[in-house]
């Protein structure tokens, strides 16, 4: 040991942001390549022809909110007008639900502030029965497919309405006839099963592609790589998307690697197809989705897709983000925001204005609140109106096993006694 007793002790690096509350956020770092700037290959190119754009930044919009460039999709003022309208009613469905969380009529709720973009856009590119593997804050797939917010309330409130039988977490949903897998609680999950979809819709020689979201802070789990792994060897019809917003609940991107480089390029090491584009300008990634999939669909292979943006609330009710992060960093954002961006580019179109766009925030919010006191008459949290009691042991088992069976009986009978006074008739939805 004595050779080395010169040598340099071994120092560890832990990645730290560059502003802590307290602080004025700095940018400095964030590299925001001209709009418009980015080259589109074919949808056919090789993987590696993608690559310099892992480490680019796909841009359409630029501050006057023009659309530039060759990823301009030239979408039509009717499309456009309805992308604003799907992620104006994301955002106040959001703004409905935070404060029924807070009126306690859930335990729990996450937001999707400032990202609506990253779900509402690929919602539109992607087929209609494409099928998505969401993660918890892509509510704004559900609501663009035209899913019913009263049935999304309901799975919030765990009502006696609840197609899930309270049986889920809030916020994750399930809606197999709108082709959404349903949500997991377990982080990056639904990328190894939507590969293997897209591989099972590849084999049985469908039309149908896949796609699925996580957070950055997911790429550093081992599904994300068992994933990508699956998709380069089978070629897998997918979609691969990487929401960057910056943060996970407490930590910054440094911590899943996003310090030493983009979450993109991993496709450069799996030789996929990889594109980075401003999660907060929703024809770009518009544009990008509509690539990716018909490159899919074409039997080119997969793609992973980065969105760089930001979570301009906390990471779900139970966050506080004013105790990790700087609280100027939402209005500083180089990027903007995502409704603000679309709307200002219609109104550079002459195919909006300021009044018709309060008009409809109007109309949205009251659709909101319509459905919101509809879903409200089937039960909230803590008041009753649950599902009845049996349905806990159904719906696992074809025929229930013999332990389950006691469990039941047993607690069906304990519950006569503490409500001797209820009677079948009466129903099942004892207090």
């Amino acid at each position: 040991m004595a050779e080395f007793a010169n040598q340099q002790p071994l120092a560890l690096h832990v990645p730290e942001p560059k502003a802590r509350p307290g602080a004025e956020p700095d940018w400095s770092g964030l590299n925001l390549p001209p709009v418009g700037a980015q080259p589109r290959p074919d949808e056919a190119c090789t993987a590696a022809d993608t690559w310099p754009l892992c480490t680019d930044l796909i841009r359409v919009l630029d501050e006057n909110g023009q659309a530039v460039g060759p990823w301009n999709p030239r979408l039509d003022p009717e499309t456009l007008r309805a992308m604003l309208r799907n992620m104006a009613l994301t955002r106040a469905f959001d703004e409905r639900m935070f404060r029924g969380q807070r009126q306690g009529k859930t335990s729990f709720y996450m937001k999707c502030t400032g990202e609506e973009a990253t779900s509402v856009a690929p919602a539109m590119a992607l087929a209609a029965d494409d099928m998505v593997f969401p993660s918890y804050r892509q509510q704004g797939i559900l609501i663009t497919r035209g899913y019913p917010l009263i049935e999304m309330i309901n799975q919030i409130y765990s009502n006696k309405a609840d197609k899930l039988k309270g049986r889920q977490l809030p916020i994750m949903y399930s809606a197999r006839d709108y082709g959404f897998f349903t949500i997991s609680g377990n982080l990056a999950t639904q990328l190894p099963q939507a590969v293997g979809w897209a591989m099972a819709s590849a084999i049985s020689a469908d039309t149908r592609i896949a796609a699925a979201w996580v957070g950055e802070g997911s790429t550093a789990e081992g599904d994300f790589h068992s994933a990508m792994t699956f998709a380069t060897v089978y070629n897998a019809p997918v979609v691969l998307n990487v929401v960057n917003n910056q943060w996970a609940i407490s930590s910054f991107s440094g911590f899943a690697g996003g310090e030493r480089q983009t979450f993109a390029a991993r496709a450069i090491g799996y030789g996929v197809a990889g594109l980075r584009v401003d999660g907060n300008d929703p024809l770009a990634v518009y544009a990008a989705t509509r690539w990716a999939a018909n490159r899919a669909r074409s039997n080119a292979g997969p793609t992973l897709i980065e969105h760089f943006t930001y979570r301009a609330e906390g990471h779900s009710t139970s966050d506080d983000p004013s105790q990790y992060r700087s609280a100027q960093e939402r209005s500083t954002w180089p990027l903007g925001d995502p409704i603000v961006r679309l709307k200002n580019h219609l109104i550079a179109l002459g195919e909006w204005d300021e009044d018709r766009q309060a008009a409809m925030d109007q109309e949205l919010a009251e659709a909101v609140k319509a459905a919101t006191r509809a879903a409200e008459a089937n039960g909230v949290l803590g008041h009753g109106l649950h599902h009845p009691f049996h349905t806990m042991f159904e719906d696992v088992f074809e025929t229930l096993p013999w332990h389950l069976q006691e469990q039941s009986e047993q607690a069906m009978r304990e519950r006569r006694i503490k409500w001797p006074d209820w009677r079948p008739e009466d129903g099942d939805d004892m207090p």
